[in-house]
Order: C-alpha cells, then sequence, then structure tokens
C-alpha cells in the first residue's frame, strides 16, 4: 500500500471511497463511538446509500436532508447521495422547528435523516411544512416507528451505480445562519470540494501536508463547512476520522491522547476554550511523543494561544 495519493483519480465525492477501496481497502476511514469503518466498507455503504435513494426515485439535483449530531453515517450519506447525484443538505441541530422547517422546505427535500436528539421533533416540523417528506432515524434508539438508516441502507445493493456525475454538479447545500434574514442555501459542486485539495497537494505548505498516517479529528457540526469540510479533507487523504458527536472540549483532550489525533479543526473560539483547560495547560511527558496539528486562522490561533499562556499548544 503506497502512500501516495493519486488526486486526479478524485474527481467527485463519490470517487473518493471508490479510490481508497483499492488503494487502502483496510485501512480505517472513519472511527465513531467504537464504530470503525475500512474503505472497503465505506465503498460499499456508498453504494447502498446511492441504490436506496435510487430506489426511493430520487434523481439527479433533488436533495435530502440530514437534521443530526455528528456520525460517521452522515458520511455515508453524503458519499452515497453523491453517487447518485443527490445533493445533501446538513441542517443544525440546535435550530427551532420552524427554522428547521424552512431549510427542509427552502431545499425541498424529499427525505429527511433525523439523528436520535431530533427525532422527537419530527411532528413539530413536519406542522410547519406544506409536504412532509419521508424520514428514516439516523440510530435505533428512540426510532420509534420510523425506520432506522442501517435497516434502510442494507436492504439496498451494494453494487456501484455507476451513475454520470460532472464536476460541476451540485454536491450538497449548506445553510448560512441568517442574521440578517432568512438563511440562504450556499451550493457547493464536486469540484469546489475536490479542487483546491488537488491545488493544495501540489503546492504544498508545511503545515498542511497529510499523509495516509495522519488521524484526524471531526469534532464542529457537519451542519457547517467546518464539520463537513474538515471530514472529507481528511478523508480524500486516506487518513483515519475519528468523528465526534459534537464538541466537547473535555473529550477532545481525550481524543487526543487515546486516538493519537495528529490533525484536527476549531474555530478560535472553540480552541480557546480546550486551551484555558487546566488538563491543558501542563504538558504531561506522555503527550511528547504525539506531534499534533491545529489547523484555524493562523493569526487568530496565535493570539488565542498567546492569551491563554499555554506552554503545552505554542
Amino acid at each position: 500500500m503506497s502512500d501516495a495519493i493519486d488526486f486526479d483519480r478524485m474527481n467527485t465525492l463519490g470517487d473518493v471511497p471508490r479510490y481508497h477501496a483499492e488503494a487502502r481497502p483496510e485501512a480505517v476511514a472513519f472511527s465513531f463511538e467504537g464504530r470503525e469503518t475500512t474503505f472497503a466498507q465505506l465503498d460499499r455503504h456508498t453504494n447502498q446509500v446511492a441504490n436506496a435513494l435510487i430506489a426511493a426515485g430520487l434523481s439527479t439535483g433533488d436533495r435530502i436532508a440530514y437534521v443530526g449530531k455528528n456520525s460517521d453515517h452522515y458520511f455515508e450519506l453524503l458519499l452515497g447521495a453523491a453517487k447518485a447525484g443527490v445533493v445533501t443538505t446538513p441542517i443544525g441541530w440546535r435550530l427551532a422547528a420552524p427554522e428547521i422547517a424552512y431549510i427542509v422546505g427552502d431545499s425541498e427535500a424529499k427525505l429527511v435523516f433525523v439523528g436520535r436528539e431530533l427525532i422527537g421533533h419530527v411532528d413539530a416540523v413536519a406542522a410547519e411544512l406544506t409536504h412532509r417528506p419521508a424520514v428514516i432515524a439516523m440510530e435505533a434508539e428512540d426510532a420509534g416507528d420510523y425506520q432506522t438508516f442501517e435497516a434502510w441502507r442494507d436492504a439496498a445493493s451494494d453494487v456501484d451505480p455507476h451513475k454520470p456525475i460532472q464536476i460541476s454538479d451540485i454536491a450538497i447545500q449548506l445553510y448560512t445562519s441568517g442574521t440578517t434574514g432568512r438563511p440562504k442555501g450556499a451550493m457547493l459542486t464536486h469540484h469546489n470540494l475536490l479542487g483546491m485539495r488537488r491545488e493544495a497537494a501540489k503546492n504544498p505548505l508545511e503545515w498542511n501536508q497529510w499523509g495516509p498516517s495522519d488521524v484526524s479529528l471531526v469534532a464542529m457540526p457537519v451542519a457547517h463547512i467546518g464539520g463537513t469540510g474538515w471530514g472529507l479533507v481528511g478523508l480524500i487523504n486516506g487518513a483515519k476520522g475519528v468523528v465526534a458527536r459534537e464538541f466537547d472540549p473535555t473529550k477532545v483532550l481525550d481524543f487526543i491522547e487515546k486516538d493519537r489525533i495528529s490533525k484536527m479543526f476549531m474555530v478560535p473560539a472553540a480552541l480557546q476554550i480546550v486551551v484555558r483547560l487546566p488538563r491543558a495547560r501542563g504538558r504531561p511527558a506522555r503527550w511528547s511523543i504525539c506531534r499534533r496539528r491545529i489547523t484555524i486562522r493562523p493569526a487568530t490561533s496565535a493570539c488565542a494561544l498567546r492569551a491563554c499562556r499555554c506552554p503545552a499548544w505554542s
């Protein structure tokens, strides 16, 4: 298994699991709460998602929505939808029912995948809609009468549908916060998501060099580009992605120690919370053998670290 990544073989999101399933099938793609998924399994699972969406009658350009906290299954859904030409719209789980309903309605999502934290709000959201899309529960816990994601996925064929996808096709629709009005859907193409990584590989910066031996922490919410985009960056590079259900500063430190995190993205406010923890202010000897890189806005990160006077993170 070579560490070299052939980015030219990954032109669409669906190509990412295809390529790595061939190049490093037994390597771990995602780890989530004790569940590990290899690249070979990820490729099969995303094929199943694609075929399930096609069987449900979704066509190229149709939307699905995801409302929930972070999960490895979210990335299966995103990549599988991409193989089917379907656009994923992740929605922030902290939004109120009318806010969720607005995005579901505006995106015209035909299927809504709901995390266990939000499954109890389905009726409240549906009451705000003129149409009621089908609902699939992401986890068995509290799923009630709703079909679960794994049951829905596993009922479909794992044969790659090989549906023609263009790099200019929309892959994901992320919504703005709507602080000055209604949230607006920002549509990103496959090229938007993959092109920059290809350019970064051609012009490597010391802090932005990746390899399959890296372990990336996905702790920012997937309803934002800092969660979804960061998860994809590690995946494209063949790295293992450790998915945190939500940002918890104490658990971030646990992930660093237990999973040997080598790369992570956090917004400056989140980074400040982490480095201000008493546990992070010392420099335990057991951390010194693990090199960590924190990818955030450089100017802000330097200010944050200086303000905290934290030698362990300088």
